[in-house]
């Protein structure tokens, strides 16, 4: 007897492009680019290093650049990461450091990986790929656009009070992995 899979509960639809945020990075409404084609998400990052700590190796970054409005200036340290092998758009094989982190879309958190990559020159400064979307999370409508942004600023109307909810959640969550330095 030959068993049929069971189909996937969708579980949103998502236009081809977003806002989302990334509460443990203390960045919010950056614009995210929905691309099928890619199997790991990327954000756009400089100042990329590895230093000694002593107790292990220590990946130190900046995200976004001065260009973009959302840039906070704040310095990032992780010690959670790796490094992988992606090809990137013109397919060609390039080493980069993989993160974890929270995103929040569709006012629900998600734990996922990113790629640190230099995206300055292209219009979306986060890119969300297959890895991501995969797992029955969402169905993309090319024709649609930020529909989780949409559905955030229609539900609420006061931005500060969605920043101080976000703020009590981060703290009562206590496990923000990636830490502003000085």
């Amino acid at each position: 007897m030959v068993r049929k899979k069971k189909p996937k509960k969708i579980n949103r639809i998502i236009g081809r492009s977003d806002k989302i945020d990334l509460p443990d990075m203390h960045l919010y409404d950056l614009d995210a680019k929905i691309d099928t084609g890619a199997y790991t998400s990327a954000i756009h990052c400089g100042n990329i290093r590895v230093e000694e700590n002593g107790q292990g190796n220590v990946l130190k970054f900046i995200l976004l650049d001065k260009k973009h409005p959302a840039y906070n200036k704040k310095k990032f340290e992780v010690t959670d990461f790796r490094k992988r092998i992606i090809k990137n758009s013109f397919g060609q094989a390039e080493e980069r450091f993989i993160i974890k982190t929270a995103i929040v879309i569709f006012g629900q958190k998600f734990e996922t990986e990113f790629s640190l990559s230099k995206r300055g020159n292209l219009k979306f400064p986060v890119l969300l790929g297959r890895k991501f979307l995969q797992k029955g999370r969402f169905m993309v409508e090319v024709t649609k656009y930020n529909l989780s942004y949409k559905a955030k600023n229609s539900k609420y109307e006061n931005r500060d009070i969605v920043e101080k909810s976000q703020a009590v959640l981060d703290k009562e969550i206590g496990r923000s992995r990636a830490t502003p330095g000085s």
